[in-house]
């Protein structure tokens, strides 16, 4: 369409795998390495004939991407690793040239795609805003203009004649958003390099990113691994699966078929998850977790329930579940008893519900450890059965309470639960 400004029509990206990569500038190091592999070359010249089949192999990156996108149009691009996320930032970029296809841009377009990109290391900060500025197609003057917006944004004015090379990580991405968002680009492209930063930086880099598309109509496409983020900054979402679109909707939609594809692929056969030596006599048989939005999938401050099956091989009382919740990190956020007991006969299986109310977690992906034991004292209790890591679960944000979300901030073991019941809902 006329009003898009950026268009991609059949786009794809081919590479050969074990293909020697493009030579660059030369320096001590290359000639000493490059003499090292021709020795090794020479000496298993027959070794490599006979694996030249592997050298030729392709890799479809990307494959047929078609998509539209206008102008003040903020674009979440997620999927898995390797989904082909950042080799479509790098095309849109115009740092790749896709093999197949078109891509259509309107204006220029400034990238942060990963710590260093665009920075020569030998300048200062000084020098690589110029240097930035005069690539995006501005002039001296122009740049001038917004240089202390620019070193305001970025906190690094004591290091600014100091060559980037030195900088930290952090100085280097605080240093290169400042300069994609303030000089001006049509269109701003962004890879989940935002990570590197502090919680402070980061929620003041979204902040930029909102007031870029909603007050100056700039587009911006943003690839992120955290839903959250990309539900409250994003109006639509580009999926990604093995190369190819798999979904472009509006972001709630796509999110949820995110969530619900890579949650019911992350969860494993419990005997693949069981710990040693528990589960021989009573014993989990099936979990999972269910929510007022579905499956796997709840809404900040909401309940979550898990439904349990359990069958024994004798009889058993007195029985309790434990639950504890891993952050995507694995740290243990919380952990909780069960108040109420319950009894299995032999030969028998049971279905329980353990409902938490009020499960005050940031947004965010978590995973789950069940366990059946007696005892309420977590240092005492004789486990009978127990597992980690599933299920995973998704906590959204809520739009009512965005400013609660964007401050919260949980530590390693707190704990987080209230009003935790456990009621038997079903007997077989």
């Amino acid at each position: 369409m006329s009003d898009s400004i950026i268009r991609a029509e059949n786009v794809g990206k081919k590479y050969i795998l074990g293909q020697n990569k493009q030579e660059r500038y030369k320096a001590l190091r290359d000639t000493l390495a490059n003499g090292a592999k021709s020795l090794g070359q020479l000496l298993f010249k027959s070794f490599a004939k006979r694996n030249v089949n592997s050298i030729n192999e392709e890799f479809w990156a990307l494959k047929d991407v078609s998509f539209e996108i206008k102008p003040g149009e903020v674009i979440g691009i997620i999927g898995r690793n390797g989904a082909g996320k950042s080799t479509l930032l790098k095309v849109l970029s115009r740092i790749t040239e896709p093999t197949t296809g078109r891509i259509t841009l309107k204006g220029r377009v400034a990238s942060l795609l990963e710590v260093g990109t665009g920075f020569h290391p030998e300048l200062t900060g000084r020098e690589n805003i110029y240097l930035n500025g005069a690539i995006l197609g501005m002039s001296k003057i122009e740049i001038k203009n917004k240089f202390d917006e620019i070193i305001a944004f970025a906190e690094v004015e004591k290091f600014l004649d100091t060559p980037v090379k030195y900088y930290s990580s952090g100085m280097y991405v605080r240093l290169a958003f400042a300069v994609a968002a303030n000089l001006e680009p049509e269109i701003l492209v962004v890879d989940e390099v935002l990570a590197v930063g502090d919680a402070a930086f980061q929620k003041k880099c979204l902040g930029k990113m909102e007031n870029v598309a909603a007050q100056e109509g700039r587009t911006v496409l943003f690839v992120s691994h955290n839903m959250s983020t990309i539900s409250l900054l994003c109006n639509k979402c580009i999926y990604l699966s093995n190369g190819q679109i798999r979904q472009f909707d509006i972001t709630e939609k796509v999110v949820n078929t995110y969530l619900s594809e890579v949650l019911q692929n992350d969860n494993q056969n419990l005997n693949q998850i069981r710990n040693y030596g528990v589960g021989k006599h009573t014993r989990f048989t099936d979990i999972k977790i269910l929510s007022d939005r579905g499956e796997n999938t709840i809404i900040f401050g909401h309940s979550i329930k898990y439904k349990i099956i359990i069958e024994s091989d004798k009889n058993e009382n007195d029985l309790t579940i434990g639950a504890t919740i891993f952050s995507s990190l694995n740290n243990i956020i919380g952990t909780l008893i069960t108040s109420q007991v319950f009894s299995i006969k032999a030969n028998q299986e049971i279905t329980l519900e353990l409902v938490m109310n009020h499960l005050n977690l940031a947004p965010g992906l978590y995973y789950t450890g069940l366990s059946i034991g007696r005892g309420f004292d977590p240092a005492n209790r004789q486990d009978l059965d127990s597992i980690v890591g599933q299920p995973s679960f998704q906590i959204l944000p809520n739009p009512e309470q965005y400013e609660t979300i964007t401050n919260w901030h949980h530590s390693w073991g707190n704990i987080v639960f209230r009003d935790v019941n456990l009621e038997v809902v079903e007997i077989k």
